[in-house]
This record gives C-alpha cells, structure tokens and sequence, in this order.
C-alpha cells in the first residue's frame, strides 16, 4: 500500500487530538476504579449529562460550553460525593460491593440514560461556539478547532488532577487509600471522607469531559455506552491510578483507532484499537505506569 505522508501526518495529529478526549473521559475512571476500586459503570452516563448541562445553558444563554462545564464541577462533585454515601451505606460498608455494587452502577446508568430521554427526547444534541467550525492549518496538517481546544481543554485537566494528587494533602491521601486505608487511619484520616472526597472528584471531572464532547460531535442520551468498554480500556493499559500513563494510553489509542479508519476504514478501527491493548498487556501486564 502506497502511503501518503500528508494523509499519515494528518492522521497521527487527528489521533492525538482525538486521544487527548478519550483521556478526559477517562479521567473519573482512572480515580474510582484505578485508585479505589470502585467499578463505576455509569460514568459515561454522567458524561452525558454533563453534555446536556453544556447544551441547554449553551443554547439557552448563549454561554460557552467549557466555561459552562468549569462552573458545574462543584455541583457534579457534590452529585459524586452523595453517591459514593449511597454506595458506601449500601455495599461497601457491608461486604458486597461486588456484584451488587455493578448492578447499582448499572442501574443508574440506565436511570440517568431514561431521564435524559424524558427531558430531552433521543434527537442529537448541539453546542454552538466561534471554534466549532474552522481549522487551523500547520503546513500540510489541518487541526479543526472543534478538536484543538477540547485537547487543550483536556491536557489542563490532566495537569490539574496531577498536581492535585501529587502535591496536596488530600491528593496524597488519595494515593493512599488506594494502597493502605490502615497506614491512613493511624494518621488519623478519615478512609472513608477521602474515597468520599475521590469519588466526587471523578464525577467531576465528567462535566468537563462532558461539554468536550458535544464540542466534538452531536449527542443523544445513549451514545455514552460507546464509551463505557474504551475508558475501561484505557484506564488499564495506562495502568490502573496513573494519571500519566492514562493519558498517554489514551493517545496511543487514539493514534492507532485514527490510523486504522484512515487506511482501512472506520469499521475496523475498534477491533484494532482493543487487539493494540491486548497486545500490551500481554507483554506488560501491569499496563503502561502500573505501579
């Protein structure tokens, strides 16, 4: 096969772009389930709502839909926050998070998927701002800003929750729990206010990666389940609690899904996308920056 550089330049960079929203998405995913083990199936589902928040204040007041996102986040963590209490009292605090706890997270996925419809019908959903629409060109490669500032808007994400994690004390005490809830209460922290604390922060995150989304392409209630299996995915190829080994993962994926539809078509670029993971983890097992 003949390979034209333009189309494999432009290819590469729609990847990245496109991997960097696939690490937002992931973001919520790679707290509760990489840093406290908690298999939170619904998450897409609060990516969509988030979506739907962008919508109506976009549409409705004309407000941009990452400032609309930014300004919801405190509401979304305490949503987060009021869940996991829910979970806790329900599962977790008795032993039987497992099962039952992934048919609780199932069951609010297909309750937030339904009251979704009830408000807003299954029709397709979009934003309008200045950036939806013209591209920037750099030589032969052209960036759609409709790409460009959800990948910049997901990279700020990322370097917040890093050094949020890595430079607070909340953020260590997050680190922690994942690893030893003992070592933490013999400092006299709370396991339970911080997986709290953690769990409202992934939700939050979901309101961000929300708006990105309707940014990059129309949405309806249900579209989030093309997301569910991919987070999961990624969050475990970058290894499980890393935040840069989730965005990294996130762009190698998006790179080879790009590639794939480019070359060969759409259709194979999922199957090709998960054959690169299990590729991977087979020969590291532990993911990308598992620890």
């Amino acid at each position: 096969m003949d390979i034209s550089w333009d189309l494999l330049l432009n290819a590469i960079a729609a990847g990245l772009l496109l991997g960097a929203f696939y690490a937002a998405v992931t973001a919520g995913v790679s707290i509760s389930f990489g840093m406290l083990d908690i298999v939170n199936i619904a998450h897409p589902a609060f990516v969509i709502l988030g979506s739907y928040i962008a919508y109506f204040f976009n549409i409705n007041f004309g407000v941009d839909p990452i400032l609309i996102s930014i300004l919801a986040m405190p509401v979304f963590f305490l949503l987060g926050s009021a869940v996991y209490q829910v979970y806790y009292l329900s599962f977790e605090k008795r032993g039987q998070e497992s099962l039952r706890g992934l048919a609780f997270f199932f069951g609010l996925l297909f309750v937030t998927e339904v009251t979704l419809i009830l408000v807003f019908g299954v029709d397709y959903r979009y934003v309008e701002a200045a950036y939806i629409g013209p591209s920037i060109h750099i030589g032969i490669v052209d960036l759609p800003l409709r790409m460009l500032v959800p990948c910049l808007a997901a990279l700020a994400l990322f370097t917040g929750l890093q050094l949020f994690v890595t430079r607070t004390f909340i953020g260590r005490a997050i680190m922690a729990v994942s690893q030893d809830q003992l070592a933490l209460q013999l400092m006299a922290v709370d396991p339970i206010r911080i997986k709290r604390i953690a769990f409202g922060l992934s939700i939050a995150t979901a309101a961000v990666a929300g708006a990105l989304l309707i940014i990059i392409q129309p949405i309806e209630p249900s579209v989030g389940r093309e997301y569910i299996g991919r987070v999961f995915a990624i969050c475990v190829l970058g290894g499980l609690g890393s935040m840069p080994g989730t965005l990294i993962a996130a762009m190698l994926l998006g790179v080879v899904e790009s590639l794939t539809a480019t070359f060969y078509g759409p259709s194979w670029a999922p199957a090709v996308s998960f054959g690169f993971l299990l590729l991977t983890l087979a020969f590291r097992p532990a993911g990308l920056f598992g620890r």
